[in-house]
């Protein structure tokens, strides 16, 4: 594979199978969520493609390559959905496409509705400074719903110890909103244990995460973060605003 696939937010090869009813997907996670709590991630990874095939997918900010790489070992040619948001540093497009070159999955490159052009005529210019949440949601939140309609089940690359808000992420939860299964491999990884694999594996690494930006996301919004503070204090700083709301 040498370049990310574009495709449309909602077109993807998920479309070909039915899923199960949401009833059917929380009564699974009420069985398992626990018994999988300890367990290693690819262990996790691999009862979620063993159980959901290709309704199963990843999403990444390609902040690092981890989960990605991770997954491709128990799962090659796995779906990593990328939010397309048309803010991103050019450091994580490259680092977006230098994975979809370099492991055996499928880039799926998701685009919210409006250009960003598109979005700033109907809206007004810089609508990231006026109403954040909103933005989040035009380029964030709706395209990820509409993606994950194809799907049953999808792995985040969150990690408790990122930040207090996440405290209580389970490594398999049930996400009423979506009606989907949400997977947290990660979930219980130290940042020592981020960086051994990383190191042990040679894991692609967004560039920015090495010139003060451990959190990353669209431009205008992520700002340098000072040694030893919150990761995540560089994502809409001086504001309230601490999630994009897709978690």
């Amino acid at each position: 594979m040498t370049a990310a696939t574009t495709r449309l937010a909602g077109a993807n090869r998920g479309t070909e199978t039915a899923g199960r009813s949401p009833e059917e997907l929380r009564d699974l996670v009420s069985h398992v969520g626990a018994e999988l709590e300890l367990a290693p991630a690819e262990v996790i990874i691999e009862w979620a493609v063993a159980t959901f095939g290709d309704r199963f997918c990843l999403t990444s900010s390609m902040g690092d390559a981890v989960l990605a790489h991770l997954a491709s070992t128990v799962a090659p040619g796995v779906d990593v959905v990328f939010l397309d948001t048309g803010y991103h540093f050019a450091e994580t497009i490259g680092t977006r496409d230098a994975v979809a070159a370099t492991l055996p999955v499928e880039v799926v490159n998701v685009l919210p509705e409006q250009t960003v052009a598109e979005q700033d005529a109907t809206h007004g210019t810089d609508l990231y400074k006026s109403d954040p949440d909103l933005c989040c949601r035009l380029r964030k939140v709706v395209p990820l719903e509409k993606t994950l309609a194809n799907y049953d089940a999808w792995a985040t690359g969150l990690r408790r110890a990122e930040t207090r808000n996440r405290v209580i992420a389970p490594v398999v939860g049930w996400d009423a909103r979506k009606g989907k299964v949400k997977v947290s491999p990660l979930a219980r990884w130290t940042d020592e244990q981020v960086e051994q694999y990383v190191e042990d594996f040679g894991v692609l690494v967004n560039p920015l995460v090495h010139d003060g930006y451990p959190s990353i996301g669209c431009w205008p919004c992520t700002r340098r973060v000072a040694p030893g503070d919150d990761p995540r204090s560089g994502r809409w700083a001086g504001t309230s605003k601490t999630e994009c709301g897709i978690h």
